[in-house]
């Protein structure tokens, strides 16, 4: 591989945004690790990833045994394990060579090394001192960073679902107007932008700004409310993104440099995992509210596009309303009157639903005789077809007792 240098290195491999704690303290020692490391064919990304899981369960070793000298050796093998698990995705980037397993591995990697430390420390502490709030700490850091996740993760599902549907009601509309005006399907037609990728791309530029320099592309903007309600916030992106550093600044990354590295070091490993819980909760508390006022955002720009065109996006297709059992079966065969409706005479035994009480006329029956069930030009008769015969009913017999050779008799 050609020697790069470290500016260019930095470029290819480094985020745009990233936590305020990866920029500062590990960027900085990553990309010039990263520089050897990718002169050697033999390290992959995948194997970075393994080094630094055993990294990581070597530091729970050292957090386990709990004394002053093993909680610093702790704490400097879970930053030396952090830093190996960002080189693994910057040597990918720099190679080109990176999988989707590569990312699910490193997901579930990092998941394994947060529980085993957090058991270690909260557990070698807890041996100690026998102190029963070191175990509801571990618990309360193993559930906030599956939490925080796995939030995450959703969030982001639904927000690619939204950007979904709104491509989808858009798409709809321009095909219908380029039908029904066939001189306009030669013209270039116009893209669906969102504010948040012109944001991301021109990061310290205004939005009513890249909304203008969109031209003839259709902005759809996810966040307007946030920004209205806070219109500070985009003066302290700006000013972060300036350094690389994303506006939420106590992320899962934050929260776990304090809990393994901050604590140990300062030896205050309650009250800096408490603190930084709480922090990491208010910011997501932030992030939850902000998606909320994103969702709303959708819901209004979707309103807007169906007014001017109805779409069957996120309608359920007719067919499903049938249900799983009549998938696939033919609308005739559901449709034939002879099947919704049998008659008397396809079951010997069809007795009609019961009809609405009438009192009956001395004389006359069966009840109904002179209203004769239709079907199909044919008419039931209960004057020539026989009623079913009734079965003759069953009449106990009086109880007769019995007497067994030997009983009841006399002896000669």
């Amino acid at each position: 591989m050609a020697k790069l240098s470290l500016r260019a290195v930095q470029k290819l491999t480094c985020k745009k945004r990233d936590a305020w704690w990866t920029v500062v303290l590990v960027d900085p020692v990553a990309t010039r690790m990263l520089i050897v490391m990718a002169r050697f064919k033999f390290i992959t990304p995948n194997g970075v990833t393994w080094a630094a899981l055993f990294l990581g369960l070597g530091s729970a070793g050292f957090f386990l045994r709990g004394d002053t000298a093993s909680l610093f050796i702790g704490a400097a093998l879970y930053h030396l394990s952090f830093i190996l698990d960002c080189i693994d995705g910057k040597l990918a980037r720099l190679k080109g060579n990176g999988t989707v397993f590569g990312g699910w591995l490193d997901y579930v990697f990092d998941r394994i090394r947060v529980l085993f430390c957090a058991l270690a420390l909260m557990g070698g502490q807890y041996l100690r001192s026998e102190d029963e709030r070191f175990l509801l700490a571990a618990l309360m850091v193993v559930f906030l960073d599956m939490l925080r996740y796995v939030d995450a993760l959703q969030i982001y599902k639904m927000r690619m679902s939204m950007r979904a549907k709104i491509e989808k009601v858009t798409k709809e509309q321009q095909e219908a107007e380029a039908a029904a005006a066939a001189s306009r399907a030669e013209e270039e037609v116009p893209q669906v932008r969102f504010m948040e990728d012109l944001l991301r791309e021109n990061p310290e530029a205004e939005a009513e700004l890249l909304k203008q320099q969109a031209g003839d592309a259709q902005v759809v903007d996810l966040h307007a409310q946030f920004r209205h309600r806070f219109p500070w916030y985009l003066r302290v992106r700006q000013a972060l993104l300036r350094s690389r550093i994303r506006p939420h600044l106590i992320s899962g990354i934050e929260f776990q440099m304090f809990v393994f590295i901050v604590g140990p070091l300062t030896g205050r490993i309650l009250l800096t995992t408490v603190v930084s819980a709480v922090m990491m909760g208010v910011f997501e508390l932030i992030i939850m509210y902000k998606f909320w006022l994103s969702t709303r955002d959708f819901t209004r720009v979707m309103a807007d596009l169906n007014a001017a065109a109805p779409s069957t996006a996120g309608s359920i297709a007719p067919h499903l309303h049938r249900g799983r059992h009549r998938r696939g079966v033919p609308e005739q065969i559901l449709a034939d009157t002879e099947l919704l409706n049998p008659q008397p005479e396809d079951d010997p035994g069809f007795q009609p639903y019961p009809q609405p009480y009438e009192p009956l006329i001395p004389g006359e029956w069966p009840p109904y005789a002179h209203e004769p069930q239709q079907s199909a030009g044919r008419a039931y008769d209960w004057e020539t077809q026989p009623l079913r015969q009734a079965r003759p009913v069953y009449t106990p017999q009086p109880y007769q007792q019995h007497s067994f050779p030997g009983e009841g008799g006399s002896v000669g």
